[in-house]
């Protein structure tokens, strides 16, 4: 049984939808951690909708905010618990993408999800499992969660953008050099960015390559 998830959305800049941008927030964070993103975004992107989900689980390590999965090493929680968590997750996420392209009126050729950290391996792991590949997946800061068995599950490929930042000591950088690599090997359109003196999070360099990336994978340069 899926989860209901909690929702801030930004509607497009122009009133007309042509895409949409789901953001999928870290552990010990919510929606509007990422929304505010839709700041720089929206004029370069005056057709597309944001919309930022609540995870479903108050966060263990963190009650002020909220978690897709519990990290054991962080808050104590078992294996088992995380994995068990992170599958649950993954039906409420695969469940709420089913919803917004409805709810918007989209193909998923016109979807976008941007994940950070804990929603980037949440991400890795419900958009290739899908049936129809969605325009592009921007994955800052995270790893892919079975990396072994990765190319055993894939369904659908999508382009991924990969950026991370080289001084990142919550989610090491090997894990942005590790994920590239089964992504390849799988047959993904791949690419990545490092960002350079950046620590776990998203500076403005990563930001322009997201903004690039997803321009060109929604079609919108001609309108730049």
């Amino acid at each position: 049984m899926t989860r209901i998830l909690d929702f801030k959305r930004r509607p497009a800049a122009s009133g007309t939808t042509n895409s949409v941008v789901i953001f999928l927030h870290g552990y010990g964070a919510d929606g509007n951690d990422l929304l505010g993103l839709a700041d720089p975004l929206a004029p370069h992107m005056p057709d597309t909708v944001f919309i930022a989900p609540d995870a479903p689980e108050k966060c263990a390590g963190n009650p002020m905010g909220f978690q897709w999965f519990p990290i054991p090493w962080i808050d104590g929680s078992s294996e088992e618990d995380s994995a068990r968590g992170a599958a649950q997750a993954a039906q409420d996420i695969d469940a709420f993408i089913d919803q917004i392209l409805e709810q918007e009126g989209i193909e998923p050729a016109q979807l976008i999800v941007v994940g950070f950290s804990q929603g980037t391996m949440m991400a890795l792991r419900v958009l290739p499992r899908r049936d129809e590949p969605i325009a592009g997946l921007v994955a800052f800061s995270g790893r892919l969660l079975e990396p072994d068995t990765f190319a055993d599950s894939v369904v659908s490929k999508l382009p991924v953008m990969l950026i991370h930042g080289d001084q990142d000591d919550m989610v090491p950088p090997g894990h942005f050099h590790e994920a590239g690599e089964a992504l390849e090997a799988a047959g993904f359109e791949t690419y990545g960015h490092i960002m350079q003196g950046t620590g776990h999070g998203i500076a403005n360099d990563g930001l322009s390559v997201a903004l690039s990336f997803m321009a060109q994978k929604l079609g919108l340069l001609e309108d730049e």
